[in-house]
This record gives C-alpha cells, sequence and structure tokens, in this order.
C-alpha cells in the first residue's frame, strides 16, 4: 500500500502542469482538420521546445463569454490548470451582446481561474464595424479595461497578422484557414511564453 502511494505521488509530481485553451471557433479548429488549429501546433510546440505543458482544449465553436462562464467550473475541477488562455467575445461581439455583460463574464472567468489556482491569460478580440464604430471600438476596448481591472496577461489580437490577407480566411472570411494557422501561433507566442515560463 505504501509503494503504491509513493508511485502515485511520483507520477503526480511527474506529470506536466495543464494549459486550458478556452476559446470559441476560432481556437476549436472550426473548418480544419484534426491537428492543423493552433492550439495543436502549440501543443507540439511546447512538446518539442518547452517548457512542458499538457495542452487541453476545451473551446466550442460559436461560444458567448456566457456560456464559457457556465461550463468554467466543471472544466477547472476536471483538469486543475495551471494555466487558462480565455479566448471568448468575439461571438459577443458579432451577435451585439451587452458589452457590460462581456466584460462581468471575462472578469468572472478570470476571477474564477485564480480562486482554483489557476493562471489566466486573456486574449484581446476585434470584430468588424457591422454595429457602427463606436460599439466596435468599445467592443475592442473593453479587453484592455478588463486586463487592467484585473491584472492580468493581454495577449494582442492575434488576427491582425493575417487581417488583411483574404486568402489567409475561409469562404466564410471569419476563420483563418489551415495554411494560416502558424501565423496565429507566431503572433501569440510571444505574450503567451513568458506567462507559461512564470508558472514553470
Amino acid at each position: 500500500m505504501g509503494l503504491l502511494l509513493v508511485a502515485t505521488t511520483l507520477a503526480a509530481a511527474t506529470r506536466p502542469p495543464t494549459l486550458l485553451v478556452w476559446g470559441d471557433s476560432l481556437a476549436a479548429g472550426y473548418g480544419l482538420d484534426q491537428g492543423q488549429g493552433w492550439v495543436s501546433l502549440l501543443a507540439k510546440r511546447l512538446q518539442k521546445q518547452g517548457p512542458a505543458f499538457a495542452v487541453v482544449n476545451g473551446s466550442v465553436s460559436g461560444e458567448t463569454t456566457a456560456g464559457g462562464l457556465a461550463r468554467l467550473p466543471a472544466a477547472l475541477e476536471r483538469w486543475h490548470p495551471a494555466v487558462v488562455l480565455i479566448e471568448l467575445g468575439g461571438n459577443d461581439g458579432l451577435r451585439g451582446l451587452s458589452l457590460t455583460a462581456m466584460r462581468d463574464n471575462l472578469r468572472a472567468m478570470i476571477d474564477g481561474c485564480r480562486a482554483a489556482g489557476a493562471e489566466p491569460a486573456l486574449m484581446a478580440m476585434r470584430i468588424p464595424t457591422n454595429y457602427g464604430p463606436a460599439y466596435s471600438q468599445a467592443f475592442a476596448e473593453s479587453f484592455t479595461q478588463v486586463a487592467h481591472a484585473e491584472q492580468v496577461r493581454l495577449i494582442p489580437f492575434f488576427l491582425a497578422a493575417i487581417a488583411a490577407d483574404r486568402s489567409a480566411f475561409q469562404p466564410d472570411g471569419i476563420h483563418p484557414n489551415a495554411a494560416a494557422q502558424p501565423k496565429l501561433l507566431e503572433a501569440l507566442w510571444p505574450t503567451l511564453k513568458p506567462v507559461l515560463h512564470a508558472v514553470r
């Protein structure tokens, strides 16, 4: 019994911490074959180059911040992540939902991660001016406001790296194609890397 306990303890000690990616279709790999998305590419990079993390992709296409907030407690309890990368808000903006509610949801997710012992990082989002420039600007500024209020690492809008290249998107004009995924990883990596190293 004692040997079993020691073996279990050692196995837990050597298991790499978990990075939970909590996003929408941009992280879920909508329209891509398995393994092509930037989350899969990130997992491969960490496996080869470190720091060592087990990557769990809990993203759901079409997810809003309200949906992400509702699902988060169960995921935190199941995976016990060391880092949570929050990539949500785009669907709130595309649907013209309340930005106050979106900010509250993002802050609640950040607080929930910290309460569970995880380090959160927030990815900035932008949307087209479908609902007018004022809404789009307020939407973009919301992520800076939340990051400042919560003192959380803000990862710049990673689609900026391909936004001007229409060939980088799938026919819907919204979701990046497979060829664009490495560029997305390179865009977010400089800001995410310090977060991972700080935890390790």
